[in-house]
Protein backbone atom coordinates (compact mmCIF):
# COMPACT_ATOMS: atom_id res chain seq x y z
CA UNK A 1 0.00 0.00 0.00
CA UNK A 2 1.24 3.44 -1.07
CA UNK A 3 2.13 5.96 1.80
CA UNK A 4 -0.70 8.62 1.77
CA UNK A 5 -0.16 11.92 0.24
CA UNK A 6 1.61 14.52 2.10
CA UNK A 7 -1.04 17.06 4.02
CA UNK A 8 -0.59 20.94 1.67
CA UNK A 9 1.05 23.20 4.65
CA UNK A 10 -0.89 26.30 4.74
CA UNK A 11 1.04 29.46 5.46
CA UNK A 12 -0.11 31.13 8.78
CA UNK A 13 -0.91 34.59 10.00
CA UNK A 14 2.07 35.48 7.69
CA UNK A 15 2.26 39.21 5.26
CA UNK A 16 3.21 38.33 1.91
CA UNK A 17 6.37 38.91 1.07
CA UNK A 18 8.08 40.33 -2.08
CA UNK A 19 8.61 37.47 -4.22
CA UNK A 20 7.98 34.78 -2.13
CA UNK A 21 6.32 32.69 -4.65
CA UNK A 22 9.21 32.03 -5.89
CA UNK A 23 11.09 30.40 -2.49
CA UNK A 24 7.15 28.98 -1.75
CA UNK A 25 6.30 27.00 -4.72
CA UNK A 26 3.63 24.22 -4.33
CA UNK A 27 6.08 21.35 -5.17
CA UNK A 28 8.88 23.16 -2.54
CA UNK A 29 5.92 23.17 0.12
CA UNK A 30 4.87 19.45 -0.78
CA UNK A 31 8.52 18.35 -0.32
CA UNK A 32 8.98 20.52 3.29
CA UNK A 33 5.58 18.57 3.80
CA UNK A 34 6.57 14.83 2.84
CA UNK A 35 9.91 15.80 4.99
CA UNK A 36 7.43 16.90 7.96
CA UNK A 37 5.18 13.77 7.42
CA UNK A 38 7.62 11.09 7.63
CA UNK A 39 10.44 12.58 10.33
CA UNK A 40 8.99 14.79 12.65
CA UNK A 41 7.17 11.79 15.02
CA UNK A 42 10.85 10.81 15.11
CA UNK A 43 11.57 14.50 16.17
CA UNK A 44 9.59 14.60 18.71
CA UNK A 45 11.04 11.11 20.28
CA UNK A 46 14.35 12.11 20.07
CA UNK A 47 13.31 15.94 22.15
CA UNK A 48 11.36 13.80 24.72
CA UNK A 49 14.95 11.60 25.18
CA UNK A 50 16.71 14.63 26.09
CA UNK A 51 14.59 15.44 28.72
CA UNK A 52 15.25 12.06 29.71
CA UNK A 53 19.22 11.96 29.64
CA UNK A 54 18.70 15.30 31.28
CA UNK A 55 17.04 14.23 34.05
CA UNK A 56 19.69 10.92 34.27
CA UNK A 57 22.27 13.44 34.56
CA UNK A 58 20.90 15.13 36.94
CA UNK A 59 20.48 12.18 39.06
CA UNK A 60 24.45 11.37 38.61
CA UNK A 61 26.05 14.52 37.52
CA UNK A 62 28.05 12.54 35.44
CA UNK A 63 28.42 11.55 31.91
CA UNK A 64 30.58 8.72 30.07
CA UNK A 65 30.88 7.31 26.62
CA UNK A 66 28.29 4.99 25.57
CA UNK A 67 29.14 1.55 26.23
CA UNK A 68 26.90 0.19 23.53
CA UNK A 69 28.36 1.94 21.15
CA UNK A 70 31.94 0.49 21.99
CA UNK A 71 32.40 -1.30 18.61
CA UNK A 72 31.96 2.11 16.48
CA UNK A 73 34.91 3.31 18.41
CA UNK A 74 36.98 0.18 18.51
CA UNK A 75 36.76 -0.50 14.51
CA UNK A 76 39.49 1.61 12.71
CA UNK A 77 38.40 0.47 9.78
CA UNK A 78 35.23 2.84 8.67
CA UNK A 79 36.07 6.37 7.44
CA UNK A 80 33.78 9.48 6.07
CA UNK A 81 33.45 10.25 2.54
CA UNK A 82 36.32 11.82 0.87
CA UNK A 83 35.38 15.81 0.57
CA UNK A 84 34.48 16.97 -2.58
CA UNK A 85 36.82 19.31 -4.07
CA UNK A 86 34.72 22.12 -3.06
CA UNK A 87 34.83 21.15 0.67
CA UNK A 88 38.29 20.28 0.84
CA UNK A 89 40.36 23.35 1.59
CA UNK A 90 38.47 25.40 4.49
CA UNK A 91 41.39 26.85 6.40
CA UNK A 92 39.17 30.19 7.22
CA UNK A 93 35.59 30.29 7.56
CA UNK A 94 32.88 33.61 7.90
CA UNK A 95 29.78 33.31 9.68
CA UNK A 96 26.61 35.31 9.07
CA UNK A 97 23.25 35.43 7.99
CA UNK A 98 21.53 35.72 4.79
CA UNK A 99 20.35 39.35 4.33
CA UNK A 100 21.47 40.19 1.08
CA UNK A 101 24.05 42.71 2.07
CA UNK A 102 25.71 40.12 4.39
CA UNK A 103 25.14 36.89 1.51
CA UNK A 104 27.31 39.65 -1.03
CA UNK A 105 29.93 40.51 1.48
CA UNK A 106 30.75 37.03 3.25
CA UNK A 107 30.39 35.37 -0.58
CA UNK A 108 33.01 38.03 -1.15
CA UNK A 109 35.25 38.10 2.04
CA UNK A 110 38.34 35.50 0.69
CA UNK A 111 36.93 33.06 3.41
CA UNK A 112 36.61 29.76 1.87
CA UNK A 113 33.20 28.70 3.52
CA UNK A 114 30.39 31.27 4.27
CA UNK A 115 28.36 29.34 6.78
CA UNK A 116 25.25 30.99 5.55
CA UNK A 117 23.19 31.07 9.05
CA UNK A 118 19.23 30.37 9.59
CA UNK A 119 20.17 29.82 12.93
CA UNK A 120 21.84 31.63 15.67
CA UNK A 121 22.70 34.48 14.00
CA UNK A 122 19.58 34.89 12.54
CA UNK A 123 16.18 35.85 13.88
CA UNK A 124 13.70 33.71 12.51
CA UNK A 125 10.91 35.82 11.35
CA UNK A 126 9.35 35.11 8.38
CA UNK A 127 10.82 37.37 6.50
CA UNK A 128 14.50 36.17 7.47
CA UNK A 129 13.49 32.68 6.84
CA UNK A 130 11.72 33.09 3.07
CA UNK A 131 13.90 35.89 2.07
CA UNK A 132 16.96 34.56 3.18
CA UNK A 133 16.33 31.86 1.09
CA UNK A 134 15.66 34.17 -1.72
CA UNK A 135 19.19 35.65 -0.98
CA UNK A 136 20.66 32.49 -1.79
CA UNK A 137 18.88 31.58 -5.00
CA UNK A 138 19.87 35.01 -6.51
CA UNK A 139 23.51 34.72 -5.26
CA UNK A 140 23.56 31.24 -7.08
CA UNK A 141 22.03 32.69 -10.16
CA UNK A 142 23.85 35.91 -9.97
CA UNK A 143 20.63 37.60 -9.63
CA UNK A 144 22.02 39.47 -6.71
CA UNK A 145 23.15 42.93 -5.74
CA UNK A 146 22.62 45.36 -2.88
CA UNK A 147 22.72 49.41 -2.55
CA UNK A 148 23.07 50.56 1.50
CA UNK A 149 20.41 53.57 1.47
CA UNK A 150 22.48 54.86 4.30
CA UNK A 151 25.65 55.82 2.65
CA UNK A 152 24.96 55.06 -1.37
CA UNK A 153 27.44 52.38 -1.73
CA UNK A 154 26.95 49.73 -4.20
CA UNK A 155 27.62 45.58 -3.70
CA UNK A 156 28.16 43.16 -6.58
CA UNK A 157 29.70 40.07 -6.64
CA UNK A 158 32.71 38.98 -7.79
CA UNK A 159 33.65 36.30 -10.66
CA UNK A 160 32.06 32.93 -9.11
CA UNK A 161 35.62 31.40 -8.87
CA UNK A 162 36.28 33.77 -6.09
CA UNK A 163 33.21 33.08 -4.18
CA UNK A 164 33.89 31.06 -0.74
CA UNK A 165 31.46 28.06 -0.67
CA UNK A 166 27.88 28.24 1.05
CA UNK A 167 27.69 25.45 4.06
CA UNK A 168 24.13 26.73 5.07
CA UNK A 169 23.15 26.18 8.98
CA UNK A 170 19.12 25.28 9.57
CA UNK A 171 17.49 25.58 12.49
CA UNK A 172 17.95 23.16 15.61
CA UNK A 173 16.11 20.73 16.14
CA UNK A 174 14.10 21.56 18.95
CA UNK A 175 12.28 24.79 16.93
CA UNK A 176 8.97 24.92 15.40
CA UNK A 177 8.31 27.03 12.37
CA UNK A 178 4.93 28.65 13.13
CA UNK A 179 4.11 30.04 10.17
CA UNK A 180 3.94 26.64 8.20
CA UNK A 181 1.37 24.36 9.53
CA UNK A 182 -0.24 21.21 8.18
CA UNK A 183 -3.41 20.34 7.67
CA UNK A 184 -4.56 19.61 11.31
CA UNK A 185 -2.41 22.75 12.49
CA UNK A 186 0.73 21.32 13.71
CA UNK A 187 3.88 23.54 12.88
CA UNK A 188 6.59 22.32 10.94
CA UNK A 189 9.84 22.09 12.50
CA UNK A 190 11.94 24.82 11.57
CA UNK A 191 14.87 22.80 10.64
CA UNK A 192 13.19 20.79 8.07
CA UNK A 193 11.17 24.24 6.57
CA UNK A 194 15.14 25.43 6.23
CA UNK A 195 16.72 22.12 5.00
CA UNK A 196 14.05 21.30 2.92
CA UNK A 197 13.40 24.86 1.20
CA UNK A 198 16.98 24.85 0.18
CA UNK A 199 17.61 21.90 -0.70
CA UNK A 200 15.08 21.21 -2.89
CA UNK A 201 15.43 24.63 -4.92
CA UNK A 202 19.37 24.74 -4.93
CA UNK A 203 20.89 21.01 -4.86
CA UNK A 204 20.62 20.82 -8.75
CA UNK A 205 21.79 24.34 -9.34
CA UNK A 206 24.88 23.88 -6.76
CA UNK A 207 26.29 20.60 -8.48
CA UNK A 208 25.55 22.29 -11.85
CA UNK A 209 28.43 25.08 -10.28
CA UNK A 210 30.28 22.41 -9.09
CA UNK A 211 29.54 22.09 -5.90
CA UNK A 212 26.67 20.91 -3.51
CA UNK A 213 24.10 21.36 -1.31
CA UNK A 214 26.23 21.30 1.84
CA UNK A 215 24.99 21.84 6.14
CA UNK A 216 26.21 22.91 8.88
CA UNK A 217 23.72 21.28 11.70
CA UNK A 218 23.82 22.80 15.31
CA UNK A 219 22.67 22.04 18.33
CA UNK A 220 22.74 17.81 17.86
CA UNK A 221 23.23 16.18 21.07
CA UNK A 222 23.21 12.34 20.52
CA UNK A 223 24.12 10.34 17.42
CA UNK A 224 20.70 9.18 17.35
CA UNK A 225 20.13 12.89 16.14
CA UNK A 226 22.52 12.84 13.27
CA UNK A 227 21.05 9.57 12.46
CA UNK A 228 17.98 11.45 11.87
CA UNK A 229 19.80 13.78 9.94
CA UNK A 230 21.13 10.82 7.69
CA UNK A 231 17.70 9.38 6.90
CA UNK A 232 16.64 13.14 5.97
CA UNK A 233 19.68 13.24 3.19
CA UNK A 234 19.40 10.01 2.26
CA UNK A 235 15.22 10.82 1.47
CA UNK A 236 15.72 13.87 -0.10
CA UNK A 237 18.36 12.79 -2.75
CA UNK A 238 16.05 10.53 -3.66
CA UNK A 239 13.21 12.70 -4.19
CA UNK A 240 14.85 15.48 -6.20
CA UNK A 241 16.84 12.69 -8.39
CA UNK A 242 20.14 13.54 -7.29
CA UNK A 243 23.31 10.70 -6.37
CA UNK A 244 23.17 9.52 -2.91
CA UNK A 245 26.44 11.20 -1.47
CA UNK A 246 25.83 14.59 -2.62
CA UNK A 247 24.49 16.21 0.38
CA UNK A 248 27.70 16.49 2.87
CA UNK A 249 27.10 17.96 6.72
CA UNK A 250 29.22 19.17 9.73
CA UNK A 251 28.24 18.76 12.68
CA UNK A 252 28.99 21.38 15.66
CA UNK A 253 29.63 19.67 18.71
CA UNK A 254 28.60 22.45 20.83
CA UNK A 255 26.99 20.16 23.15
CA UNK A 256 28.67 18.71 26.20
CA UNK A 257 26.49 14.80 25.72
CA UNK A 258 27.47 15.55 21.78
CA UNK A 259 31.57 15.39 23.10
CA UNK A 260 30.81 12.32 24.20
CA UNK A 261 29.63 10.62 20.95
CA UNK A 262 32.01 12.57 18.27
CA UNK A 263 32.68 9.17 16.97
CA UNK A 264 29.57 7.64 16.79
CA UNK A 265 27.64 11.12 14.83
CA UNK A 266 30.32 10.91 12.40
CA UNK A 267 29.80 7.32 11.71
CA UNK A 268 25.75 7.49 11.18
CA UNK A 269 26.56 10.45 8.78
CA UNK A 270 29.30 8.59 7.78
CA UNK A 271 27.85 8.71 3.94
CA UNK A 272 27.51 12.20 4.07
CA UNK A 273 29.62 13.88 7.04
CA UNK A 274 32.58 16.44 5.97
CA UNK A 275 33.72 16.97 9.30
CA UNK A 276 33.19 18.58 13.00
CA UNK A 277 32.86 21.82 14.74
CA UNK A 278 34.29 23.19 17.89
CA UNK A 279 32.29 25.96 19.62
CA UNK A 280 32.22 27.56 22.55
CA UNK A 281 29.56 29.87 24.06
CA UNK A 282 26.62 26.97 23.58
CA UNK A 283 29.19 24.29 24.76
CA UNK A 284 29.42 26.04 27.87
CA UNK A 285 25.85 26.79 27.64
CA UNK A 286 25.22 23.31 27.29
CA UNK A 287 27.38 22.32 30.19
CA UNK A 288 25.39 25.00 32.78
CA UNK A 289 22.09 23.30 30.85
CA UNK A 290 23.03 19.76 32.18
CA UNK A 291 24.89 19.86 35.09
CA UNK A 292 22.76 22.90 37.07
CA UNK A 293 21.84 20.38 39.45
CA UNK A 294 25.65 18.90 40.16
CA UNK A 295 26.73 21.52 42.82
CA UNK A 296 29.98 24.19 43.61
CA UNK A 297 32.35 21.74 41.06
CA UNK A 298 30.09 22.83 37.96
CA UNK A 299 30.00 26.30 38.40
CA UNK A 300 31.68 28.38 35.15
CA UNK A 301 32.95 31.64 36.02
CA UNK A 302 33.19 34.55 33.53
CA UNK A 303 31.92 33.40 30.27
CA UNK A 304 35.30 35.27 29.48
CA UNK A 305 37.67 33.63 31.21
CA UNK A 306 36.59 30.55 29.93
CA UNK A 307 38.99 29.88 27.08
CA UNK A 308 39.92 27.12 24.90
CA UNK A 309 42.95 26.67 26.49
CA UNK A 310 40.83 25.92 29.88
CA UNK A 311 41.83 22.21 30.47
CA UNK A 312 38.80 21.09 30.06
CA UNK A 313 37.91 22.64 26.80
CA UNK A 314 41.42 21.31 25.79
CA UNK A 315 40.50 17.87 26.24
CA UNK A 316 37.02 19.16 24.04
CA UNK A 317 38.85 20.43 21.18
CA UNK A 318 41.96 18.03 21.32
CA UNK A 319 39.66 14.99 21.68
CA UNK A 320 37.51 16.38 18.25
CA UNK A 321 40.65 16.64 16.37
CA UNK A 322 41.94 13.09 16.85
CA UNK A 323 38.45 11.96 16.27
CA UNK A 324 38.17 13.50 12.97
CA UNK A 325 41.36 12.71 11.41
CA UNK A 326 41.13 9.24 12.69
CA UNK A 327 37.48 9.36 10.71
CA UNK A 328 39.44 11.12 8.00
CA UNK A 329 36.77 14.45 8.79
CA UNK A 330 37.74 17.72 8.58
CA UNK A 331 37.84 19.15 12.30
CA UNK A 332 36.84 22.87 12.03
CA UNK A 333 38.09 25.68 15.25
CA UNK A 334 35.77 28.15 17.30
CA UNK A 335 35.34 31.88 16.14
CA UNK A 336 36.85 35.11 16.91
CA UNK A 337 34.17 36.92 17.50
CA UNK A 338 36.07 40.56 17.37
CA UNK A 339 34.54 43.36 15.12
CA UNK A 340 37.50 46.06 14.56
CA UNK A 341 36.82 49.19 15.46
CA UNK A 342 37.03 52.03 12.88
CA UNK A 343 38.01 54.83 15.43
CA UNK A 344 40.49 52.70 18.19
CA UNK A 345 43.54 51.43 16.17
CA UNK A 346 44.83 50.67 19.64
CA UNK A 347 41.92 48.32 20.30
CA UNK A 348 42.07 46.78 16.95
CA UNK A 349 45.77 45.97 17.23
CA UNK A 350 45.34 43.70 20.84
CA UNK A 351 42.07 42.43 19.71
CA UNK A 352 44.21 41.15 16.35
CA UNK A 353 47.06 40.25 17.95
CA UNK A 354 44.62 37.60 20.56
CA UNK A 355 43.17 36.71 17.47
CA UNK A 356 46.08 35.34 15.84
CA UNK A 357 47.19 33.61 18.74
CA UNK A 358 43.88 32.24 19.38
CA UNK A 359 44.12 31.20 15.35
CA UNK A 360 47.78 30.12 15.67
CA UNK A 361 47.10 27.84 18.67
CA UNK A 362 43.94 25.61 16.51
CA UNK A 363 46.59 25.51 13.36
CA UNK A 364 48.97 24.27 15.59
CA UNK A 365 46.84 21.92 17.25
CA UNK A 366 45.93 20.22 13.72
CA UNK A 367 42.68 21.89 13.19
CA UNK A 368 41.93 22.27 9.49
CA UNK A 369 40.24 25.61 9.44
CA UNK A 370 38.53 27.82 11.82
CA UNK A 371 36.05 30.83 12.03
CA UNK A 372 35.84 34.43 12.06
CA UNK A 373 32.76 36.53 12.42
CA UNK A 374 34.45 39.65 10.25
CA UNK A 375 35.74 40.15 6.74
CA UNK A 376 38.51 41.91 8.24
CA UNK A 377 39.49 39.04 10.39
CA UNK A 378 39.74 36.74 7.06
CA UNK A 379 43.72 37.85 6.33
CA UNK A 380 44.70 36.91 9.66
CA UNK A 381 43.20 33.76 10.31
CA UNK A 382 44.50 32.93 6.59
CA UNK A 383 47.66 33.60 7.86
CA UNK A 384 48.00 31.02 10.92
CA UNK A 385 46.59 28.42 8.64
CA UNK A 386 49.01 29.14 5.51
CA UNK A 387 52.19 29.27 7.93
CA UNK A 388 50.78 25.41 9.07
CA UNK A 389 49.48 24.02 5.85
CA UNK A 390 51.16 25.41 3.31
CA UNK A 391 50.04 24.22 -0.14
CA UNK A 392 48.40 21.45 1.74
CA UNK A 393 44.06 21.70 1.42
CA UNK A 394 44.05 20.37 5.23
CA UNK A 395 46.41 18.64 7.93
CA UNK A 396 44.13 15.18 8.58
CA UNK A 397 47.55 13.05 8.43
CA UNK A 398 48.02 14.45 11.81
CA UNK A 399 46.34 11.43 13.95
CA UNK A 400 47.45 13.12 16.96
CA UNK A 401 47.55 10.10 18.47
CA UNK A 402 49.27 11.71 21.80
CA UNK A 403 45.93 12.83 22.76
CA UNK A 404 44.59 10.52 25.49
CA UNK A 405 41.38 12.22 27.18
CA UNK A 406 39.18 10.44 29.63
CA UNK A 407 35.70 10.84 30.39
CA UNK A 408 36.39 12.64 33.34
CA UNK A 409 38.12 15.41 31.60
CA UNK A 410 35.39 16.87 29.40
CA UNK A 411 33.32 17.86 32.56
CA UNK A 412 36.89 18.88 35.05
CA UNK A 413 34.92 22.29 35.54
CA UNK A 414 36.94 23.01 38.45
CA UNK A 415 40.50 22.08 37.20
CA UNK A 416 39.94 26.05 36.53
CA UNK A 417 41.64 28.59 39.14
CA UNK A 418 39.25 31.27 37.62
CA UNK A 419 36.37 32.27 40.02
CA UNK A 420 32.48 34.03 38.85
CA UNK A 421 32.97 37.79 39.42
CA UNK A 422 30.38 40.83 39.79
CA UNK A 423 31.85 42.52 36.73
CA UNK A 424 31.06 39.41 35.29
CA UNK A 425 27.19 39.52 36.05
CA UNK A 426 27.24 43.35 35.33
CA UNK A 427 28.47 42.14 31.74
CA UNK A 428 26.22 38.79 31.67
CA UNK A 429 22.86 41.65 31.97
CA UNK A 430 24.41 44.29 29.86
CA UNK A 431 24.71 41.45 26.76
CA UNK A 432 21.65 39.74 27.05
CA UNK A 433 19.24 42.51 27.59
CA UNK A 434 21.30 44.36 24.28
CA UNK A 435 20.83 40.79 22.42
CA UNK A 436 17.55 40.08 23.22
CA UNK A 437 16.27 43.39 22.38
CA UNK A 438 17.62 43.35 19.13
CA UNK A 439 16.66 39.53 18.25
CA UNK A 440 13.27 41.07 19.23
CA UNK A 441 13.22 43.47 16.38
CA UNK A 442 14.49 40.53 14.07
CA UNK A 443 18.30 40.69 14.26
CA UNK A 444 20.36 37.98 14.74
CA UNK A 445 24.28 38.85 14.36
CA UNK A 446 24.72 42.04 16.90
CA UNK A 447 27.90 43.66 17.70
CA UNK A 448 28.22 44.49 21.57
CA UNK A 449 31.09 45.49 23.20
CA UNK A 450 33.00 45.07 19.65
CA UNK A 451 32.00 41.44 19.46
CA UNK A 452 29.89 40.12 16.99
CA UNK A 453 27.46 38.12 19.25
CA UNK A 454 24.55 35.57 17.90
CA UNK A 455 21.61 34.07 20.23
CA UNK A 456 24.49 31.45 21.86
CA UNK A 457 25.73 34.46 23.61
CA UNK A 458 22.24 35.47 25.43
CA UNK A 459 21.96 31.39 26.15
CA UNK A 460 25.47 31.53 28.08
CA UNK A 461 24.40 34.92 29.47
CA UNK A 462 21.04 33.98 31.11
CA UNK A 463 22.83 30.45 32.24
CA UNK A 464 25.83 31.80 34.30
CA UNK A 465 23.08 34.28 36.00
CA UNK A 466 20.61 31.52 36.47
CA UNK A 467 23.37 29.33 37.66
CA UNK A 468 25.54 31.34 39.87
CA UNK A 469 22.19 32.52 42.11
CA UNK A 470 21.07 28.75 42.02
CA UNK A 471 24.67 28.09 43.62
CA UNK A 472 24.51 31.08 46.07
CA UNK A 473 27.82 32.26 44.53
CA UNK A 474 29.82 34.98 46.92
CA UNK A 475 31.83 37.87 44.44
CA UNK A 476 34.71 39.05 45.10
CA UNK A 477 33.45 42.46 46.61
CA UNK A 478 31.04 40.13 49.34
CA UNK A 479 28.13 40.91 47.62
CA UNK A 480 26.21 37.38 46.95
CA UNK A 481 24.39 36.44 43.77
CA UNK A 482 20.60 36.32 44.39
CA UNK A 483 17.78 37.52 42.10
CA UNK A 484 17.07 41.03 44.30
CA UNK A 485 21.12 41.84 42.80
CA UNK A 486 19.97 40.32 39.66
CA UNK A 487 17.21 42.91 39.30
CA UNK A 488 18.94 45.83 40.80
CA UNK A 489 21.70 45.27 37.84
CA UNK A 490 19.08 45.10 35.28
CA UNK A 491 17.53 48.17 36.36
CA UNK A 492 20.82 49.89 36.23
CA UNK A 493 21.49 48.30 32.48
CA UNK A 494 18.27 49.48 31.26
CA UNK A 495 18.39 52.83 32.91
CA UNK A 496 21.76 53.63 31.35
CA UNK A 497 20.27 52.31 27.94
CA UNK A 498 18.01 55.12 28.33
CA UNK A 499 20.57 57.17 28.95
CA UNK A 500 22.62 56.15 25.98
CA UNK A 501 20.10 56.13 23.53
CA UNK A 502 17.81 59.21 24.12
CA UNK A 503 14.10 59.02 25.30
CA UNK A 504 12.86 58.16 21.74
CA UNK A 505 14.92 55.68 20.28
CA UNK A 506 14.35 53.96 23.86
CA UNK A 507 10.85 54.23 23.64
CA UNK A 508 10.83 52.46 19.96
CA UNK A 509 12.68 49.59 20.81
CA UNK A 510 12.22 46.79 23.14
CA UNK A 511 14.24 47.34 25.75
CA UNK A 512 11.81 46.75 28.70
CA UNK A 513 10.56 43.73 26.95
CA UNK A 514 14.14 42.54 26.68
CA UNK A 515 14.68 43.28 30.40
CA UNK A 516 11.80 41.91 31.32
CA UNK A 517 12.63 38.18 29.36
CA UNK A 518 16.06 38.22 30.26
CA UNK A 519 15.01 38.18 34.32
CA UNK A 520 12.15 35.76 33.68
CA UNK A 521 14.58 32.98 32.49
CA UNK A 522 17.58 33.87 34.53
CA UNK A 523 15.30 34.19 37.62
CA UNK A 524 12.74 31.38 36.87
CA UNK A 525 12.85 28.53 39.44
CA UNK A 526 12.57 26.09 36.05
CA UNK A 527 15.65 26.40 33.94
CA UNK A 528 13.95 26.68 30.15
CA UNK A 529 15.46 24.68 27.54
CA UNK A 530 16.09 27.48 25.55
CA UNK A 531 15.67 31.03 25.39
CA UNK A 532 15.05 31.13 21.79
CA UNK A 533 11.95 29.59 22.47
CA UNK A 534 9.96 32.19 24.83
CA UNK A 535 11.75 34.48 23.12
CA UNK A 536 10.00 33.24 19.75
CA UNK A 537 6.57 33.91 21.31
CA UNK A 538 7.58 37.49 21.49
CA UNK A 539 8.80 37.63 18.10
CA UNK A 540 6.80 39.74 15.86
CA UNK A 541 6.26 38.93 11.91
Amino acid sequence: MSAPAPSPLAIVDAEPLPRQEEVLTDAALAFVAELHRRFTPRRDELLARRAGRRAEIARTSTLDFLPETAPIRADDSWKVAPAPAALNDRRVEITGPTDRKMTINALNSGARVWLADFEDASAPTWENVVLGQLNLIDAYTRNIDFTDERTGKSYALRPDEELATVVMRPRGWHLDERHLADAGGRAVPGALVDFGLYFFHNARRLLDLGKGPYFYLPKTESHLEARLWNDVFVFAQDYVGVPQGTVRATVLIETITAAYEMEEILYELRDHASGLNAGRWDYLFSIVKNFRDGGAKFVLPDRNAVTMTAPFMRAYTELLVRTCHKRGAHAIGGMAAFIPSRKDAEVNKVAFDKVRADKDREANDGFDGSWVAHPDLVPIAMESFDKVLGDKPHQKDRLREDVHVEAADLIAIDSLDAKPTYAGLVNAVQVGIRYIEAWLRGLGAVAIFNLMEDAATAEISRSQIWQWINAGVEFENGERATPELARKVAAEELAAIREETGEEAFAAGHWQEAHDLLLKVALDEDYADFLTLPAYEQLRG
